[in-house]
């Protein structure tokens, strides 16, 4: 039953193959035709801008023509590469792996099945081939793994990538000399040999961040370093504002215990460490805002204590 089923598939693999490849070489004629009078007419176009003077356009439409000379080049190999198979579609009957003879035109045919939509044969082709030889063999040629053996024309041609600009520079003169114009190309040289810098400029950004962030870091150092010097300065001005409204204050201000207090401690010596420093600036302005407080309680208890001496004076007065 097995032979029987081998048989079998064997000979549907045989005819669905070379239905498959005659439909894709008499598919890939009819477009080769079609493109032929495609690109003689995009020709033409760009021969006319090229004699207006409208270059900028000339060089967009010429990428679309080099796009379509490339896959007219692409369909003539795939073309000679699937007579190729279909004249030795008996020896892929017989054997079970992949002959070596055939590995570059099978693999070739594999790798353009997905980017040549025009000819959907070329992808019954590759899921013929699949059921004969694996889904890792498809694999190995649709992903262009080491030893797939793809054309390696056949990659260049069906590259998405955009053409250099020698590539377009030399399409262009070939079109102007084949409708004998007399272009100037030192323009559009100029232009396609131009290096176009970044205009996001996203590492200047970065780097003036990473540059700015030292500053600010010093600026942070800077405010934390003068605030201990802001608290012992607007004590001192409230003091001020109390002795001048309360003249029992400016006596209590010359006592040598409220002067020491005001004064400004000593410096000290940097240390290497800024820790070292934050923290003593830290305690520095603790004593500074303590013995400020000290004082105002002093200003406030002593006017408090002003105040009943006046009142008990005042009292035989008014019994009086």
């Amino acid at each position: 039953m097995s032979l029987l089923n081998q048989l079998f598939n064997r000979g549907v693999f045989g005819a669905k193959c070379k239905t498959s490849l005659n439909f894709a070489i008499a598919r890939m004629k009819l477009l080769q035709n079609k493109r032929d009078m495609h690109l003689k007419h995009m020709k033409q176009e760009i021969a006319q801008f090229l004699q207006a003077g409208q270059e900028p356009i000339a060089r967009i439409r010429v990428e679309h023509v080099i796009r379509e000379m490339n896959l007219w080049a692409a369909y003539e190999i795939l073309e000679l590469f699937c007579e190729f198979v279909l004249a030795r579609v008996p020896i892929l009957e017989s054997q079970k792996e992949c002959p070596r003879e055939l590995r570059e035109a099978i693999a070739s045919i594999i790798f353009a099945a997905p980017r040549c939509s025009e000819v959907p044969d070329l992808l019954q082709l590759k899921n013929l081939f699949g059921t004969k030889y694996g889904k890792e063999f498809i694999m190995v040629s649709s992903e262009l793994r080491p030893d797939s053996g793809v054309n390696r024309t056949i990659i260049e041609k069906l590259s998405p990538a955009s053409p250099s600009g020698e590539t377009r520079l030399k399409v262009l003169k070939e079109i102007a000399k084949e409708y004998s114009l007399n272009w100037d190309s030192s323009a559009t040289e100029a232009e396609f040999m131009k290096s176009h810098e970044d205009l996001l400029g996203g590492a200047k950004q970065i780097h003036s961040v990473s540059e700015s962030r030292p500053s600010q870091q010093g600026n942070t150092q800077s405010l934390v370093s003068r605030e201990p010097e802001v608290l012992p300065a607007e004590a001192t001005q409230r003091l001020q504002k109390l002795q001048a409204q309360n003249p029992v204050s400016k006596n209590m201000s010359s006592s040598p215990k409220l002067h020491v207090a005001t004064q400004a401690p000593p410096d000290t010596r940097r240390d290497q460490s800024d820790v070292m420093e934050r923290a003593r600036a830290a305690i520095a302005s603790a004593d500074r805002a303590t013995a400020a407080a000290r004082a105002a309680a002093q200003l406030v208890n002593a006017s408090y204590g002003s105040a009943p001496a006046v009142a008990a004076e005042g009292k035989p007065s008014n019994l009086m």
